[in-house]
């Protein structure tokens, strides 16, 4: 997630001031791995207007209190070769006050009309603006537990708000699914790309999690896994690589009371959680820059017999497939 960036407060009137400040204080928790950009978490009665400055307007609630952001400054992203500063957007909290000094929602000229771009998924608003371009606002589960956990804390149970603006393609995300160490295991391993480019980042925490802005986790989620249960539950996230944007996941046992896993009061140490090989996956990541979140989805894959000469076929193909990505920690069959 990216801190936003302050606004002037100049002559804000002292209740919209206090609600900014503690808003995005509460926002700017939790580092600067998030692309898209979040806005808030939680918000329902979401509505999105986009006027001819390039500029959005964001009213939605929390609870019972009404919540106004204005936001603008970025479109699209630029590649992670290039290295440098990735595009944001600026965030006034105050709905337009803390820019304008005056209630600038009571007068807003939206430019929206019906969306027509490419399909996206958890789709909360979308326009098209007037000059062309594209706005969203997505909503989806970011927070959720690893390793199939129920949430059990009020932070991992809401849907986080996120804002993007582009023009032209999204980014795209290709993913395939195979056998690993003999057949024993299925993977799933695939790319990120954005205009035909690898999307990665550069530096994470010792447990993997992206510290730049050009990073950015990709959330699997498994569907009816019979070691979690019933429904879709969060299996695990992971980055892509750095100079290829592939990435490959093995679906093993893990522990969840060390490497970084959290696990529900009085779990059992050590007692591992998997794997949470299930009937569907899903995908789900944060565009690069302020391009909208992208998702996947496809079916699981059976038990894989060396017998069944459609099985070793299918499994000699995605290891070819693998193999031309060239990526040094993606090379297991």
């Amino acid at each position: 997630m990216g801190r936003a960036r302050s606004v002037p407060s100049k002559n804000i009137p002292l209740a919209v001031l206090a609600l900014s400040v503690s808003f995005v204080a509460a926002l700017a928790v939790g580092g600067p791995a998030w692309a898209s950009q979040l806005v808030d978490r939680n918000a329902t009665n979401v509505h999105l207007e986009v006027n001819a400055k390039g500029q959005a307007l964001i009213t939605y609630r929390v609870g019972r209190r009404i919540r106004r952001v204005l936001g603008w400054g970025a479109i699209n992203a630029r590649p992670s070769a290039s290295g440098g500063k990735q595009v944001s957007f600026r965030l006034d909290y105050s709905g337009g006050w803390g820019t304008y000094h005056r209630r600038l929602w009571q007068a807003f000229p939206d430019t929206c009309r019906r969306y027509d771009g490419p399909v996206l998924t958890h789709v909360v608003a979308s326009c098209t603006a007037g000059d062309g371009t594209y706005w969203a606002l997505q909503g989806w589960k970011v927070g959720l537990p690893d390793l199939g956990f129920l949430p059990w804390l009020p932070d991992q149970k809401v849907p986080w708000l996120t804002l993007s603006h582009w023009r032209g393609e999204t980014a795209e995300l290709e993913v395939h699914t195979d056998w690993v160490y003999g057949g024993r295991f299925q993977q799933v391993f695939g790319r990120l790309t954005y205009l035909g480019r690898p999307v990665y980042g550069y530096r994470t925490t010792r447990v993997g999690a992206p510290t730049d802005r050009f990073g950015r986790l990709l959330y699997l989620d498994t569907l009816d896994a019979p070691a979690y249960g019933r429904g879709w539950r969060r299996e695990n996230s992971f980055v892509s690589h750095k100079g290829t944007g592939v990435f490959c996941y093995g679906f093993y046992r893990h522990n969840p009371t060390s490497g970084g896993y959290a696990a529900p009061p009085r779990w059992p140490r050590p007692h591992p959680r998997g794997p949470g090989v299930g009937k569907r996956y899903r995908l789900t990541v944060a565009g690069p820059g302020v391009t909208p979140d992208i998702s996947w989805e496809g079916p699981g894959l059976h038990a894989y017999s060396p017998k069944d000469p459609a099985d070793v076929a299918y499994e000699q193909a995605e290891n070819a497939i693998l193999d031309s990505y060239r990526d040094r920690l993606c090379r297991q069959h």
